[in-house]
């Protein structure tokens, strides 16, 4: 027996709670939305004139780089370790990933201390061979550096959706192209990857969106973008209006960016029948093509991982004997705890929201609930200058309306801004795993308890969240991972003289400490392998490798 729409409330306080978090979560973009009508600051006809173009420019083609070399390695990486057996495949399944793992702002300066005249490859070469560069052996503090960063640090995005889309292709299909006198190459471009491009596509996307939301590669290499003119014009320019202009630009580059993404998938499907396919069966090479596929895997993941993340642990060994002391621990209690409260707040809100999905039967509920994901593909920079604006209004009529003789700001630069702001950008990566989890264990369970005089919060305490609780842990999890890296927003966000793991490592590398902050971004680093260990096993889980035949 299932309950009927006459035996829910048009209004209860389940949908009370859904709409009042909606209304929180969405106000940073109502804010961008509704500014840019107002005049401009009073910076931004010098702007406009001088730097604007520049941004544009600048930001484009950083973008077009990162595009390009995330699918060239992604795709290329996913096609191998998927389609053919050599040596290592196994472990670069995963070791390929974990890159992921790595802030683009501190593989930045990890490669600039690596290049550096006091790096370990000028002072292997001086001392082995007697060669002497002058400055760095190669110049990568420039736009073709930071793509080159912003590359290696997000292929993965490319690289797991591409393998997971590669993993689920028939055999059938190949060998119908082999039937008809194609070779490998032409069965690739003509098959496989066109089948793969709404895969390819969604992961170009999420990489494009850390691109844009990125401002300590960009920052550190003195390449001026968007995020960086919005932190110029709010802290050098003191000019609030000018930010929300250049905040609401690229808002619009994102969602540029989600409708190609969207319009080029459309509803079209690049699947096969699930009766008429046969499992892949990865092919046997030749000994040289063999290890010439390990020596590619190899070079990529040196190159994305293994070098810096050996370059942060020999700084650590250097320095750690006066750098991690009791403030030290104190900084990463700090983060730890800001980042778990982060995390349960999320959790909390997103079981509120789901949880309202299922006891309503209006599909409108859904639709709008959507709205509180969108904060993750909005950069951090615009959510923070969307956030400091209404709170900086609030804290000014609260000032006016009930002096309290100081006349501080009560709201604005506190902590409980900078979780507000935690709490809208990365609402969804809380949400995308609970959802999941609600719907694993369907809705006859919690109708059942309910048909059996249970309350809402009890069906949900005593149900629901005992079936759910291992996606909770899991949202939690992720909620925690980004936030502990997270910087842009927390640059602008934070408390004066507050810092968390993300803001002193930044700090100390762009004043030239690069070696003292090591120590912070390797437990940054290790911190952010966990859950892309979880991801792998969880591709795993689902049975996807299931599906490829072993020809060994």
């Amino acid at each position: 027996m299932q309950l009927t729409k006459q035996q829910y409330y048009w209004w209860n306080h389940w949908m009370t709670g859904t709409i009042l978090i909606l209304i929180l979560v969405a106000t940073p973009l109502l804010t961008i939305f509704f500014k840019i009508f107002e005049a401009p600051g009073a910076s931004w006809a010098h702007l406009a004139e001088n730097l604007l173009f520049g941004y544009f420019k600048n930001t484009l083609f950083i973008l077009a780089g990162v595009s390009f070399f995330t699918f060239l390695l992604g795709v290329s990486t996913a096609w191998m370790v998927t389609n053919y057996q050599f040596p290592g495949r196994r472990y670069f399944e995963w070791l390929l990933i974990l890159p992921l793992g790595f802030p683009a702002y501190i593989m930045a300066y990890t490669y600039v201390g690596l290049l550096d005249y006091t790096g370990p490859i000028q002072t292997f070469l001086r001392n082995s061979f007697g060669i002497q560069v002058k400055g760095s052996l190669v110049d990568i503090m420039n736009i073709p550096g930071a793509i080159f960063i912003l590359s290696i640090t997000l292929f993965p995005y490319v690289f797991l959706l591409a393998r997971a889309s590669f993993l689920q292709q028939s055999k059938t299909l190949q060998e119908a192209s082999s039937l008809l006198g194609k070779n490998s190459w032409n069965t690739f471009f003509k098959v496989a990857l066109p089948m793969a491009r709404p895969a390819i596509v969604g992961g170009i996307a999420l990489a494009s969106m850390e691109v844009l939301n990125d401002y300590g590669t960009v920052k550190y290499f003195g390449v001026n973008t968007f995020t960086t003119g919005i932190f110029r014009a709010w802290f050098s320019m003191g000019d609030a209006a000018t930010a929300i202009y250049l905040a609401a630009i690229l808002m619009v580059l994102v969602f540029v960016i989600l409708y190609l993404e969207g319009l080029q998938r459309g509803n079209r499907r690049f699947s096969a029948n699930n009766s008429m396919t046969k499992p892949l069966v990865r092919a046997k090479l030749s000994l040289g093509k063999r290890w010439t596929l390990t020596l590619i895997c190899t070079g990529i993941f040196l190159l994305s991982f293994f070098v810096p993340f050996l370059q942060i642990c020999q700084w650590v060994g250097l320095t750690y004997e006066k750098v991690i002391d009791q403030h030290f621990f104190l900084l990463v209690g700090r983060s730890f705890g800001l980042a778990a409260g982060v995390g349960l707040i999320i959790a909390f809100l997103s079981v509120i929201l789901l949880y309202s999905l299922r006891l309503s039967p209006f599909k409108w509920l859904k639709n709008i609930t959507k709205v509180s994901t969108l904060g993750y593909a909005v950069p951090g920079a615009v959510i923070a200058v969307g956030i400091m604006i209404p709170l900086l209004s609030l804290d000014h009529w609260i000032i006016d309306s009930f002096p309290v003789g100081t006349g501080r700001l009560i709201l604005s630069g506190t902590l409980l801004a900078l979780a507000f702001a935690y709490v809208v950008r990365f609402m969804a990566v809380g949400y995308n795993p609970i959802e999941a989890g609600f719907q694993k264990i369907g809705i006859h369970v919690n109708e059942a308890s309910r048909l059996l005089g249970r309350g809402t919060c009890k069906t949900l305490a005593k149900v629901d969240l005992p079936l759910i609780k291992t996606s909770v842990l899991s949202g939690i999890l992720l909620v925690f991972v980004d936030v502990l890296k997270e910087l842009p927003l927390t640059l602008i966000l934070r408390p004066f003289n507050y810092q968390t793991l993300a803001t002193k490592a930044f700090d100390m590398a762009t004043n030239e400490m690069i070696a003292e902050s090591a120590n912070a971004s390797l437990i940054i680093i290790l911190t952010g392998i966990i859950p892309i260990i979880f991801l792998n096993r969880l591709i795993r889980k689902r049975g996807l490798l299931g599906k490829v035949g072993n020809s060994e």
